[in-house]
């Protein structure tokens, strides 16, 4: 979301219903907030953008968000998938359709945009770290999966 803020999205819909997510999802950008899930997901992104989203972020992993951006996107659409499948399943549907979906890695060789963000991140002007409420060790990650599970935390981060 701060991305797309910054590089010039005049409309950015999150969907999602955690409170403490959305929050954030708002102070970073968000233009518009979905909570209902599934069809009715797809139902309401259509209503607010007429023709569904021209590109979707998938970011959660679980198959109902994967089929969810996929429904979304409009046919030229693009999709990106940066959440761990849920299951082999869900990453079979990714590869299915990959001329569609975008889920490798976006390494900073890639990113054209990577130029014009990396400054403002460099120079405190962006904040995407804010999304990491608890820190622990390797050892601590089952723990810091189970919170984010729970929704006890948005993001666990791992330091050494």
């Amino acid at each position: 979301m701060i991305a797309s803020k910054r590089l010039g999205a005049d409309r950015i819909i999150l969907l999602g219903s955690n409170p403490e997510r959305i929050a954030l999802g708002q102070e970073f950008g968000a233009t518009d907030v979905v909570r209902e899930r599934g069809e009715e997901a797809v139902e309401r992104v259509r209503e607010l953008t007429e023709h569904g989203a021209h590109s979707v972020l998938e970011c959660v992993g679980l198959e109902q968000a994967v089929e969810t951006a996929l429904a979304i996107a409009p046919p030229g659409g693009a999709i990106g998938r940066v959440g761990v499948p849920e299951h082999d399943t869900t990453a079979d549907r990714c590869r299915v359709l990959e001329e569609r979906v975008d889920g490798r890695r976006p390494g900073a060789r890639r990113a054209p945009y990577i130029e014009e963000l990396l400054p403002d991140v460099l120079e405190g002007r962006i904040e995407p770290g804010r999304v990491f409420d608890r820190t622990g060790s390797i050892e601590d990650v089952p723990d810091g999966y189970r919170a984010m599970n729970d929704r006890e935390v948005l993001k666990f981060q791992i330091k050494p």
